[in-house]
């Protein structure tokens, strides 16, 4: 493994402040391993509270001069910042791969994917509008405008490393923000190779932070509390959400969170079922099951149930597991053997309440956090699988009779991140997506994330969107100018 080796020992290990790699306060670092062996890959820099006020002060310090920045110039700059993510699209997709487990063909596709937020909001960064009117009343003139909202603190997941990281940096900067981020610890690799890339496409110092820690609170706590930080973005679990909500409202910081995810999956009785069952394997499946938009519940009409059952137990069963960087892997390791032992609780909970296995149901063999693609049959309504976010390959299957009671099964429930649907019928398509209390709906298509779309959830699945035309005013407060 040469190519892991030389990969390695050209990366960034220390912290990103200041547009320079600095160690940590007292030189700790910690370990990142790999899902796949659970051996240590290398060690990195581990920021504490004086880091963080070290970025702050960098971030706060370059901001004036950044919300300065024509907006063309900004935009050059995340122009080439793509450039450089898409020249060096090997390195970043084997580093996914390595610190994140997920199969290598899935990490090239998050570097694409990833990279066009660098794209698109270079090229939203020159169109941010305000408007000039005449009052109604007629005694003076209206002028709005819009201006960054000032430092923001990023925190991020594990799941998608790389495409987390721009979907976020890259609004923030196209907007004029300047950025603290703190990646997952799991996860800090790719997060310190982005920060290099903007270095080298010309971002000025104090811009863009990156700070990896073993201790998020310590590290994030007086950043909520300092008044030179304006917003907070955050995805990840609702439980943490609500924590960094509480925080956030003893300063009215400004917030936006992508939370947690419990999609449902429809399937009415005159859908195309084996475009169906392409599309649960693409929903359920993408990133081993460990994405806030996976499809968790399967509610499949009574009349095909059957029939959807066996067509996704035949294809769940035949999907190959392993170490991501192995040729023909379509189904890596979890994150952790706590997420691993999370799925395996909420399986074991749904057998023991009724639940048939049809495929899968254990651990997978060797070292690494395997567990095996599993479709659980029957599943009564009364199984924690149908009411917790299991984020792992389980497909839970449960059936309905008639449009009212699949869509009534499919929200009930406090999350509403994503969903998907399948029907022939283009009137029941359009009522279903309507009807749905989710702020993003697939009608028969198992992958819905655009970069081009707003993604955001509606109830416990979060407040604000990212990404389209929408993710830019998330980094913008409106100024009303009287004349």
């Amino acid at each position: 493994m040469l190519e892991v080796a030389a990969l390695l020992s050209s990366l960034p290990t220390g912290l990103w402040i200041g547009g320079e790699q600095v160690s940590a306060s007292g030189g700790a670092t910690f370990p990142v391993s790999n899902p796949a062996t659970g051996e240590v890959l290398i060690q990195v820099a581990d920021a504490s509270s004086e880091d963080g006020a070290r970025a702050l002060d960098a971030a706060a310090t370059a901001q004036p001069a950044w919300a300065a920045t024509p907006a063309r110039d900004r935009a050059e700059i995340l122009r080439h910042a793509w450039e450089l993510v898409v020249a060096r699209r090997d390195d970043f997709a084997l580093l996914i791969t390595l610190e994140m487990g997920k199969p290598l063909a899935e990490s090239y596709g998050e570097v694409a994917y990833g990279g066009e937020f660098l794209r698109w909001f270079a090229e939203e960064a020159v169109r941010i509008n305000g408007r000039y009117t005449r009052s109604p009343s007629g005694n003076g003139r209206i002028l709005v405008t819009k201006q960054p909202v000032g430092p923001t603190l990023a925190i991020t997941p594990w799941n998608f490393p790389l495409a987390m990281g721009t979907r976020k940096i890259a609004p923030a900067l196209a907007a004029g923000c300047t950025m603290v981020l703190k990646p997952a610890a799991e996860t800090p690799l790719t997060s310190l190779l982005l920060g290099q890339v903007f270095q080298e496409a010309g971002l000025p110092p104090g811009v863009l932070s990156v700070l990896p820690t073993s201790a998020a609170a310590a590290l994030t706590d007086p950043l909520f509390a300092d008044h030179r930080m304006r917003k907070v973005t955050f995805t990840g679990s609702t439980g943490v959400g609500k924590t960094l909500l509480a925080q956030a409202a003893t300063r009215v910081l400004r917030s936006s969170m992508e939370l947690g995810g419990n999609a449902p999956f429809v399937v009415f009785a005159d859908a195309d079922l084996d475009a169906a069952v392409d599309g649960a394997i693409a929903a359920k499946m993408r990133n081993t099951g460990e994405a806030c938009t996976a499809a968790n519940r399967f509610h499949v009409d009574n009349t095909v149930r059957a029939e959807f059952t066996q067509k996704l137990t035949w294809r769940m069963a035949a999907l190959k597991v392993g170490p991501g960087d192995l040729d023909g892997t379509q189904v890596g390791p979890l994150i952790s053997e706590k997420q691993r032992a999370r799925v395996a609780e909420l399986v074991a909970d749904s057998v023991m309440r009724g639940a048939v296995v049809t495929t899968g149901g254990a651990s997978g063999v060797g070292e690494g956090y395997f567990y095996e693609p599993t479709v659980l049959a029957d599943v009564p309504a009364d199984a924690r699988i149908l009411r917790e976010e299991v984020f792992g390959p389980v497909a839970a299957i449960t059936g309905f009779d008639g449009e009212d009671e699949g869509v009534a099964a499919a929200n009930d429930t406090e999350f509403g991140l994503a969903a998907y649907i399948y029907t022939t019928n283009l009137s029941r398509a359009i009522r279903v997506a309507e009807s749905l209390e989710s702020g993003m709906v697939g009608v028969n298509r198992g992958i819905i994330s655009d970069v081009a779309a707003p993604f955001g959830g509606v109830k416990e699945s979060g407040i604000g969107r990212e990404s389209g035309s929408e993710g830019i005013e998330e980094y913008l407060e409106i100024k009303y100018i009287a004349l």
